[in-house]
């Protein structure tokens, strides 16, 4: 276009172009330089780079095993502790934070896990564009950002059109698993899992905390202060 054209009406201007509501924000986290490092030497390794088009997990992972997703490890301590109680599962973990993947990264290689990929992405767009139908034996989503202002209530991640697109993601008698130490957000989720109709609870409510579900540090502080943590756990029907 030249520097007289009118612009298109049709197209919109940059600054009107609607965003999309996320359930995070990109924080400027203090890097430590070993997670830099990580991030720089081991992120080509285990890392997936986001792509358009679905996963193969054979290929992924070089063998045939049941595949877990886990959204928003955080610093991957109890993701890597559940991969290397489980060698026979392979594991995909979903982190924006730079820290938390370089944290994880190192304990990957620290512990000399191959079970483990990470990818550095917005997980709603990754479960879209790159987890296949049916593929995965399980889900993690432990403590999500509760969000806790009403007006941010908007950013809580699992919303109902996320929660179904989960549920299409599991294999039948795969697991959906969910973890929050936040009351209200725990009784939401409760009833929007509740009437999804690919899910069913597999007890009454909330579910005892599994083995499978190691304990975080924050998590064993706020037991201490009396804070209950509240397990879902639902099967793809």
């Amino acid at each position: 276009m030249s520097a007289n054209s009118a612009p298109d009406p049709a197209v919109p201007r940059p600054e009107n172009v609607r965003r999309p509501v996320r359930s995070f924000v990109l924080r400027q986290g203090r890097m430590s330089p070993a997670q830099q490092r990580a991030l720089d030497e081991l992120l080509p390794r285990h890392g997936l780079p986001f792509a358009g088009a679905p996963l193969d997990w054979q290929h992924v992972f070089g063998r045939a095993a049941p595949v877990v997703l886990e959204i928003g490890f955080g610093m991957g301590a109890t993701t890597a502790e559940i991969a290397a109680a489980h060698p026979e599962r392979d594991f995909v973990g979903i982190e924006v934070h730079a820290p938390g993947v370089g944290s994880l990264l190192r304990e990957l290689d620290r512990r000399a896990l191959a079970n483990v990929r990470v990818i550095r992405h917005d997980a709603v767009e990754v479960v879209d564009a790159m987890i296949p139908p049916g593929s995965l034996a399980g889900i993690h989503v432990f403590f999500p950002d509760p969000w806790p202002k009403k007006r941010h209530h908007k950013r809580r991640l699992l919303k109902p059109d996320f929660v179904h697109a989960l549920a299409l993601r599991l294999a039948p008698g795969g697991y959906l698993h969910i973890a929050t130490d936040w009351s209200d957000y725990a009784e939401e989720m409760l009833a929007t899992l509740g009437v999804e109709r690919l899910l069913a609870n597999t007890v009454e409510g909330f579910a005892p905390r599994p083995e499978s579900r190691p304990q975080t540090k924050f998590e064993r502080r706020g037991t201490r202060l009396g804070h209950p943590v509240f397990d879902l756990v639902f099967s793809r029907k």
